[in-house]
């Protein structure tokens, strides 16, 4: 049995503007870093001890929130602020 494809159905298209502040203010990515990392991420980051592990959390388009040495801390600031995150490898 072959099975035909519609490709004419009309999909919704979502311009580059809309994509760019999809999840704004509701969405926010978790990510395990290093310290060496951080400072192209975190404008105007302090002296920070090189090699360490650390837990940092962004919002939907990428804009820095936080940092924390633990995830469950960085779980927690997502929570204060009311964002649902989401884990990147």
């Amino acid at each position: 049995m072959t099975r035909t494809v519609d490709t004419t159905a009309e999909k919704p298209v979502m311009s580059a503007g809309e994509l760019a502040h999809l999840g704004e203010g509701s969405v926010a990515y978790l990510r395990k870093m290093s310290s060496d990392d951080l400072r192209g991420r975190f404008p105007g980051l302090a002296q920070i001890t090189p090699g360490l592990e650390l837990w940092a959390l962004f919002a939907a388009n990428g804009q820095p929130i936080l940092l924390a040495d633990e995830r469950d801390r960085a779980l927690a600031g997502a929570m204060e602020n009311d964002l649902t995150t989401v884990a990147t490898h």
